[in-house]
C-alpha cells in the first residue's frame, strides 16, 4: 500500500507538470517543484515571465489553481511564481528555441553551434546539445548532431547535478528530437573536490618548479662553457697519425 501511494504521488506530479507546461507554454515555462504541507500544497513554477501567470487582477493564477483542485483534486493550492535569472541556462527555454527554428527551415548546424555558444557565454561549465531525425530539408536519412563543449558527466551520481530538456520538432521533413544538456555554473563535482590541504600544497609545487627553471639555464651555460674548452683542447693537442713499420725501418 505504501509503495501504490508514493507511485501515485509519482504520477501526479508528472500530470501537473504537463498540465502547467501547456498552459504556462507562452509564460516562458521552465519548471515546477510541488511541495506537500499538512496546511497546503504549494506549486513553485519557474517561468520567464511572471506576469502572463499573475494576470490581471490575479484572475489568471486564480483559474490555474481552481484547475489544480478540480482535475487532480489538490487541496488548496498555493502558486508561487519565480522568474528565470538567465534564460541562456535553462535546457528547456534552449530546447524549445532550438526547435522553432528547425521549423522555420533554418539549418540544424549553426543553430546548434550558436545556442552552445549562448550557454558557454552564460557561465556554464558544460553544455551539450544532440538532435536527431530527418534534419535535411528535402529527404535524406535520419541522422543525428551533436555539439558539445566542457565538462559533461556521463555516467554515476555526479550525471543528477546536470539540468536535462528534451523537446520535439514538428518541421515539414519529420519530427526532430532535440535534447539539451547543462551543467550550471558553480556545480561541485564529487570528482573535481580541492580540499584545503591541497590549496596550500600546489603553490609551494609551483615555487619549486620556479627555482628549478631559474637554476637550470645557470646550469645549462656552465655544461656548455665547460664542453666549449674540452674541445678547443682537443683540437690544440691533438696527436699526429701514427708511422707505419715501413716508414720506421727506413729511418733506422
Amino acid at each position: 500500500m505504501i509503495e501504490q501511494k508514493f507511485i501515485k504521488q509519482a504520477l501526479m506530479k508528472y500530470l501537473v507538470a504537463k498540465f502547467l507546461e501547456e498552459e504556462l507554454d507562452r509564460a516562458g515555462f521552465v519548471d515546477v517543484d510541488i511541495q506537500r504541507t499538512p496546511m497546503l500544497t504549494r506549486v513553485n513554477v519557474r517561468v520567464t515571465d511572471p506576469g502572463r501567470v499573475i494576470g490581471k487582477k490575479g484572475k489568471t493564477i486564480k483559474d490555474l489553481a481552481q484547475e489544480l483542485t478540480t482535475r487532480f483534486n489538490i487541496e488548496n493550492p498555493q502558486i508561487v511564481v519565480s522568474e528565470v535569472e538567465n534564460p541562456n541556462l535553462e535546457p528547456r527555454l534552449i530546447a524549445k528555441k532550438i526547435a522553432r527554428f528547425i521549423e522555420m527551415g533554418k539549418k540544424p548546424r549553426v543553430i546548434l553551434h550558436a545556442a552552445l555558444r549562448d550557454i558557454m557565454n552564460a557561465g556554464a561549465l558544460g553544455g551539450e546539445i544532440v538532435a536527431a531525425g530527418k534534419l535535411a530539408a528535402k529527404g535524406g536519412r535520419s541522422k543525428a548532431l551533436r555539439v558539445f563543449a566542457g565538462y559533461m558527466p556521463k555516467a554515476g551520481e555526479p550525471t543528477r547535478l546536470v539540468k536535462k530538456a528534451h523537446v520535439t520538432a514538428y518541421p515539414k521533413s519529420g519530427a526532430i528530437g532535440v535534447r539539451v544538456s547543462i551543467v550550471p555554473p558553480g556545480t561541485s563535482f564529487p570528482d573535481k573536490v580541492i580540499t584545503q590541504d591541497q590549496e596550500i600544497e600546489i603553490p609551494n609545487i609551483i615555487k619549486q618548479a620556479a627555482d628549478i627553471d631559474e637554476k637550470q639555464p645557470q646550469a645549462f651555460k656552465a655544461k656548455t662553457t665547460a664542453a666549449k674548452e674540452q674541445e678547443e683542447e682537443q683540437k690544440t693537442t691533438k696527436p699526429g697519425k701514427p708511422s707505419s713499420k715501413k716508414t720506421q725501418k727506413r729511418r733506422a
